[in-house]
């Protein structure tokens, strides 16, 4: 039997004010004063100095804002790699990514596609990419997703989301440095640790677990328990403990996969572009049938902090809508072999998926 050799973040640098040590980290892997740094930043730090006046620039690197009201699609890489190489003559020093999942992947994403040719869409899948990426720094601002640990880029293509999934995915550095969650919003910071959370549960209760996945996602389920369900947590230890909730939940899933509800929400994602954290959220509300105590313990927490999920977003869609929706779920076939076994076709009907999908 052959074992999966799995590729790590091979820095990470923890604790308060360790962004201020990007300088430092950086500086040694500049190729050339005409090889630049690439910054790819969540907007929402546009007129924030307190982080924008501490990125390091010099020579040629830029700064660039990005939206991360949707998810990352292939066509948005493609434009921004297209872009980076008509505006400088040399292949960059390297890409750093600031802010949540949707910029981690990109960033992911570019620092891949900047050394594979063609176009993103072409690489979604299974260990398509041939080439190692270029130098590349994740540095979360807010936690949960995973995305600063994982060997995935999750993008929405023409026909599909799926993740960029390949060795050479994983940043080379990743600055975990909870300061930097101090102003997410509350539903937000709610709906991004649920993502941490129902990676735990997808995680424990499917048939890849071994002990190398469960040591992770038990880990980071205790965390997320201490973190949503009880009142002694300092607002400034919440945020710590997330934040390691989320590196740990995103380990849970790299021996193992996510399960029934990433499958579901990536078809609300594709369809009608519902952020993966929410979709996570409206999907796990309906789930007692395969995580009964996750479900439950789920809506305890949401309960307890007074959040509310949006409900009826399939209402009035077409059939031929639904079926757009099963399709990408149900070509996500590790995830369901995880959740319910080898024989997972004899159970996942297209009739059961639109009966949930109708609930939402």
């Amino acid at each position: 039997m052959s074992y999966k050799n799995y590729p790590m973040v091979s820095r990470v640098v923890y604790g308060r004010g360790s962004f201020n040590q990007l300088n430092e980290i950086l500086s040694p892997k500049r190729l050339s004063v005409k090889a630049p740094f690439i910054f790819l930043v969540d907007d929402v730090f546009k007129g924030k100095p307190w982080l924008t006046s501490r990125i390091p620039l010099s020579y040629e690197d830029k700064l660039l804002y990005i939206s991360a009201e949707e998810e990352p699609k292939t066509t948005q890489v493609d434009a921004l790699v297209e872009q980076i190489i008509l505006d400088y003559k040399e292949r960059p020093s390297g890409i750093i990514g600031i802010g949540g999942g949707t910029i981690l992947d990109l960033a992911k994403a570019v620092a891949l596609m900047l050394t594979n040719e063609g176009e993103s869409k072409d690489y979604q899948g299974w260990d398509i990419i041939k080439n190692p990426a270029i130098y590349h720094v994740g540095i979360p601002t807010i936690s949960g997703t995973g995305a600063e640990v994982s060997r995935t880029t999750i993008l929405t293509g023409p026909v599909r989301k799926l993740g960029i999934n390949s060795d050479y995915t994983p940043f080379d550095q990743v600055i975990l440095d909870p300061e930097l969650t101090k102003d997410v919003p509350k539903d937000q910071w709610f709906y991004t640790g649920m993502d941490c959370y129902v990676h735990c549960i997808e995680s424990l209760k499917g048939t890849y677990l071994n002990a190398f996945s469960q040591s992770y996602g038990e880990k980071a389920l205790e965390l997320c328990k201490e973190i949503f369900l009880e009142d002694t947590l300092s607002q400034k230890d919440a945020a710590d403990k997330l934040m390691m909730a989320s590196w740990h939940g995103g380990m849970s899933i790299a021996y193992s996969q996510v399960g029934v509800a990433h499958a579901l929400s990536y078809g609300l994602g594709y369809l009608l572009g519902v952020k993966h954290g929410v979709g996570n959220c409206i999907v796990f509300e309906h789930l007692e049938e395969y995580y009964p105590e996750g479900v439950a313990m789920y809506k305890i927490m949401r309960k307890k902090h007074n959040i509310s999920i949006p409900q009826g977003v399939c209402e009035g869609l077409s059939d031929k809508e639904f079926d757009i929706m099963i399709d990408v779920a149900l070509s996500l076939e590790p995830l369901w072999e995880n959740a319910i076994g080898k024989n997972w076709k004899k159970t996942i009907t297209r009739e059961k998926l639109k009966d949930l999908y109708q609930k939402m």
